[in-house]
């Protein structure tokens, strides 16, 4: 595989003498070539693939600042914008072309009122997509509040939308039991909608030397005709096919806790957890030989992540990092008879595991030099999984499901670098 990406970006901004005017105006552009090799496929001499993305955005935004605004200080954003997202793919070894361009003209206006106590934000975005027939109005609001200096009370809703558009990881093709699988879109598909809601509070307080501060959120997402991948099926040609539909609709929930801790510059402490629960509306039928599934797939119902530095001396820093993740469901798919006799893998029916707990726990040390004024020379080190908290149990061999793939990305792994600063 060969990959190369080429980009640059230009931004001119303006503020006027009496800081109440500013005006940003920017622009960027991205070009990415790919060759890449898939797999023998039909044609051993005919699986090379070639994909160019071009991409290009500008806009402008203008934010004006006023004293009073009928009852609050306020600032007042207005913005337009434009992407386009060239896009060409071949896969001559599987004949799927793809030959896409993506247009979207977008206007945004929002006024956020706010002083110390209270802050109001009531704003909207306007997007026409060249693959959607409707312009889409996307809402948001806001509302904080804070009764006394260290607490900070805040409402929130936000939405959005997701075209029907092919995204870079319908470009890429499984292996599943020796078959190649890949993903097309229907061709009916409509852009999915979401509409979130969420509520915090936001506590700091001092004990003596210890600083604390504690966050504990709620939040609501409601999904319709929401992105599904249907049931496998042979094309033809012994390629498999999962096509991209919209479903009935889907629920996101949750309360996320989080809190720091510090003790003067010595130590710093973070943690967060988030207790989520995603559902379909309906079952989803993914696969003949599986049954059908409420709870979306690759999201666990906790997770969460912690970081701690200590610093017992100047030039010297330990930290501490981990990721929690809970179980949950991911695909397997099947392996066939024939395909088994094949390869090192028995047959199996496709089928949903409940994937084991993690708990990716990394430490590093880290020790800084002077080395001549300004100049600092970093050593440090330090350890990735510390417990080898990984996957155990991959697939492998020519037959293998090439996307059954969970868990931390890396096994245990022992790292080192230096530093120069100045």
């Amino acid at each position: 595989m060969q990959h190369s990406i080429d980009g640059g970006s230009l931004k001119f901004d303006y503020f006027s003498p009496d800081e109440k005017n500013r005006l940003s105006i920017f622009a960027s552009a991205a070009n990415t070539d790919r060759d890449s090799y898939y797999g023998p496929g039909n044609d051993p001499l005919k699986a090379y693939g070639k994909t160019t993305d071009l991409t290009a955005m500008g806009g402008a935004q203008y934010v004006h600042t006023f004293d009073k605004c009928f009852f609050m200080p306020s600032d007042l954003t207005a913005g337009l914008e434009y992407n386009r997202d060239r896009l060409k793919d071949n896969m001559w070894g599987y004949d799927r072309h793809t030959d896409q361009t993506v247009n979207i003209y977008s206007a945004f206006l929002q006024n956020e009122w706010k002083n110390d106590r209270w802050g109001i934000l009531i704003g909207g975005r306007l997007d026409k997509h060249n693959m959607v027939d409707n312009v889409i109005f996307s809402p948001r609001a806001n509302l904080r509040f804070n009764p006394t200096q260290n607490i900070n009370l805040r409402l929130s809703y936000s939405s959005g939308f997701r075209a029907p558009q092919a995204f870079d990881e319908d470009m890429h093709i499984e292996n599943v039991g020796g078959t190649v699988a890949m993903i097309e879109r229907a061709k009916n598909l409509k852009e999915e909608k979401s509409q979130s809601f969420s509520a915090s509070a936001d506590m700091y307080h001092r004990f003596g030397v210890f600083q604390t501060n504690f966050l504990i959120e709620g939040f609501y997402t409601r999904l319709t005709d929401v992105f599904v991948l249907g049931e496998p099926y042979d094309r033809g040609d012994g390629i498999l096919v999962k096509t991209r539909s919209n479903g009935p609709g889907a629920k996101v929930m949750g309360l996320t806790l989080e809190g720091k801790v510090a003790y003067l510059s010595i130590l710093q402490i973070q943690a967060g957890l988030t207790l989520q629960r995603s559902r379909y509306d309906e079952p989803h039928k993914w696969h003949d030989d599986a049954p059908a599934e409420k709870k979306i797939f690759r999201t666990p119902d906790t997770y969460g992540y912690f970081t701690a530095t200590y610093t017992p001396i100047k030039p010297l820093s330990i930290a501490l990092s981990g990721t929690y993740t809970g179980r949950m469901l991911v695909q397997r798919m099947d392996i066939t008879a024939e395909n088994a006799e094949l390869g090192a893998m028995p047959e199996r029916k496709a089928e949903a595991i409940r994937t084991p707990r993690f708990f990716d726990l990394g430490v590093k040390l880290a020790y800084d030099f002077k080395l001549y004024k300004t100049v600092d020379l970093q050593l440090n080190g330090g350890v990735q999984n510390l417990f080898e908290s990984y996957q155990k149990d991959f697939d492998r061999g020519a037959n293998r499901d090439s996307g059954y793939i969970y868990g931390p990305s890396l096994p245990r792994s022992f790292f080192a670098g230096v530093k120069i600063s100045y």
